[in-house]
């Protein structure tokens, strides 16, 4: 609900205005109430992006928060550490009561045979070194990064939420979390807890391009379990700039991205602006998350949730929808995309 102020709001701090304008959503069965726009770190670091620009990132996420967004997702994964070490200098300036920020654990390097660890020793290890490099106390939202990459559930359930328990009872963390590409692994981990998992993070399945995340929707909400829908642009491909070369898409997929990306710039409007507010619009989720790497993306994607969509831009999503969208697609796993981040 907009118009009221959250928890998270500090006078003189931040923009009245746009917080009071911004809507607000109860995080599952956590007391949290989340932005509907959450900015994601992945852009905040080198790992998309060889030419990414520090300061301008820091100011981002400074504006980013005095424009009401209060949730922040970041990963040792992201830069090697990166995007943490990036967040934890914006966040400097920030009163620590105007955010909710979450990390990950369980991925880690770039090499596919030391991509992913969860063990509780490497966990440990890992946490520790996060807080370390956001320069805080404790964090709001402790994850398990890409379950569904897991040599099997048992680890991720017997070894590694085990020690993101141990912080949340130091006070080190308030929740726990699992994301993953694979909406199936999420369910049945999120089942298989049994109330441990207070948090859901699916990417890339709620899109103009696949919709696959709404087959289980209802039993994340029977769960109690917050869903937040990340990547509503499918990594890139659902803007006029079109995918970068590492994209995990097939060459079909990636081609209906470039096709629905000049009928946008013959027209005049934003693929990106459009992939947003198409994914705002799936019901049951709290927060709908990406990465903002400047300013000027910033604007687009809060002109996005502040004041919808123009008659023109309507009429342009509802045509790529009948004539360009016309199925529903995927690229495979999480495993499947790991050579290609580098």
């Amino acid at each position: 609900m907009s118009g009221t102020l959250p928890v998270t709001f500090v006078k003189g701090f931040h923009n009245e205005e746009l917080v009071r304008r911004m809507e607000y959503r109860k995080l599952g069965g956590t007391n949290l109430r989340v932005s509907v726009l959450a900015l994601g770190g992945a852009t905040l670091s080198a790992l998309f992006d060889k030419k990414f620009d520090e300061e301008e990132g820091i100011r981002t996420v400074q504006e980013a928060i005095k424009s009401g967004i209060n949730y922040i997702d970041t990963a040792p994964f992201y830069g090697q550490g990166q995007s943490e070490q990036v967040l934890g200098k914006a966040l400097m300036d920030v009163p620590r009561e105007a955010y909710y920020v979450a990390t990950k654990v369980g991925r880690y390097e770039l090499d596919p045979e030391r991509m992913f660890d969860f063990t509780a020793a490497k966990t440990r290890e890992s946490v520790k070194k996060s807080l370390g490099l956001l320069g805080l106390d404790y964090v709001d939202v402790l994850q398990v990064h890409d379950v569904d990459a897991a040599p099997s559930l048992d680890i991720v359930l017997k070894e590694t939420i085990p020690v993101l328990e141990e912080y949340v009872k130091a006070g080190k963390a308030r929740f726990i979390g699992i994301t993953g590409y694979d909406v199936d692994v999420l369910k049945e981990c999120a089942e298989r807890a049994k109330g441990r998992v207070n948090i859901v993070l699916s990417y890339a399945r709620y899109t103009l391009l696949d919709n696959t995340l709404l087959r289980h929707m209802k039993a994340f909400r029977e769960l109690n379990v917050g869903v937040i829908c990340a990547a509503a642009h499918a990594l890139g491909l659902l803007s006029n700039a079109g995918p970068q070369a590492w994209h995990p898409g097939s060459q079909e997929l990636q081609q209906v991205g470039r096709h629905a990306a000049e009928i946008c710039k013959q027209r005049g409007v934003e693929l990106g602006k459009l992939a947003m507010y198409y994914s705002m619009q799936l019901e049951g989720a709290a927060t709908f998350l990406i990465g903002i790497p400047n300013r000027r993306l910033l604007q687009i994607n809060l002109d996005a949730v502040f004041n919808g969509l123009s008659s023109a831009e309507q009429e342009v999503l509802q045509y790529l929808r009948e004539n360009v969208f016309k199925k529903s697609y995927s690229w495979g796993s999480t495993l499947s995309t790991i050579s290609d981040f580098k």
